[in-house]
C-alpha cells in the first residue's frame, strides 16, 4: 500500500463512519465531518481556542466556529473566557456527555459496513468477509489512535526545511 491508497482508504472509512452515524436534526448548521474533526481535536487538546483548532486541523476558522457552536448547542463542549486574554474563548469537552454523544456512541457500524461490502447488485456480503473486515478495523482502531496521528504530524513538521525569513 502506498500513501495515496492509504489516503483513499481513509476517505472511504470516513464515509462509512458518516453513514453509521445517527441522523442529525434538520436545521443544525455545520457538516458532520467538520464537527467530528473539531471534537476529535478538542478531546486531544482541551482548553483550546478556535484559532488553535483551525491551525491544527487545517479547517477554515469559520468552519471551526460553526462546529463549536453546534457542539456547544448540544452540550458536547463548554466555552469560557481565556484568563490570559479575555477577548478569546477557551473550548473544552462538556463535563457530562450530551444525549447526542450517547446516541452516537451507541450506534454501530454494522449496517453501514455491510452496505459498503455488498456486491454491486446489493447482495449482502459473505458473513466471513464482514467479520474479517470488522476484526481488522478493531485492530486498526486499537493501534492507530489519535496520539499516533499527532506523532506523525510532528514528524512531518520536523522534516520540513526551515523557512527563509
Amino acid at each position: 500500500m502506498n500513501g495515496v491508497e492509504l489516503f483513499l482508504l481513509g476517505r472511504t472509512l470516513m464515509k462509512i463512519g458518516e453513514q453509521a452515524m445517527p441522523p442529525v436534526k434538520s436545521g443544525t448548521p455545520g457538516s458532520t465531518r467538520s464537527v467530528l474533526v473539531v471534537l476529535g481535536d478538542l478531546l486531544s487538546h482541551p482548553g483550546t481556542t478556535v484559532g488553535e483548532i483551525a491551525t491544527r486541523t487545517g479547517l477554515p476558522q469559520s468552519q471551526v466556529s460553526t462546529a463549536v457552536a453546534r457542539l456547544e448547542e448540544v452540550g458536547s463542549v463548554e466555552t469560557g473566557p481565556d484568563p490570559a486574554d479575555r477577548r478569546r474563548r477557551l473550548i473544552r469537552p462538556g463535563a457530562k456527555p450530551s444525549d447526542r454523544v450517547a446516541e452516537v456512541r451507541a450506534a454501530t457500524i454494522d449496517d453501514a459496513l455491510a452496505a459498503a461490502l455488498a456486491d454491486p447488485d446489493g447482495t449482502a456480503p459473505d458473513p466471513d468477509v464482514l467479520r474479517e473486515v470488522s476484526e481488522a478495523l478493531d485492530l486498526l482502531a486499537g493501534r492507530l489512535t489519535p496520539s499516533v496521528a499527532a506523532r506523525a504530524r510532528g514528524l512531518d513538521a520536523a522534516a520540513e526545511p526551515p523557512r527563509a525569513g
